[in-house]
């Protein structure tokens, strides 16, 4: 069985991203890079993305770690979860997406 491996990174949508962040910043600490709009915590990206993203519909979205997503996305499949057909093979690595129970959209990583 295919299970997660870490957390890849946490998501969130604001209605002022650029104030979000810079509270993010003042408050936490949060070493926000102002060329994505995110940091990175230990193993984990962090990002703050405009409103009216349509990367993601819910206020925030999880990314995971697997090490074999295709794998990941057929037991997801065969168990009769939503999986989105597209699948982006980047510079970082190879990403699908699925949907849970409750409507999230969730993103699944295999690092290169």
């Amino acid at each position: 069985m295919e299970k997660v491996t870490g957390i890849g990174g946490v998501f969130i949508k604001a209605d002022d991203a650029p104030a979000l962040r810079d509270w993010y910043r003042d408050r936490l600490g949060v070493d926000v890079d102002p060329t994505y709009g995110g940091a990175q915590i230990g193993d984990t990206v962090w990002s703050i993305f405009p409103a009216t993203t349509k990367h993601f519909d819910k206020p925030c979205m999880i990314n995971y770690r697997v090490s074999d997503l295709e794998a990941m996305l057929e037991q997801l499949r065969a168990a009769g979860v939503v999986v989105d057909p597209k699948i982006d093979d980047n510079d970082f690595g190879r990403f699908g997406w699925a949907v849970d129970p409750e409507g999230n959209r969730i993103e699944l990583w295999q690092a290169k």
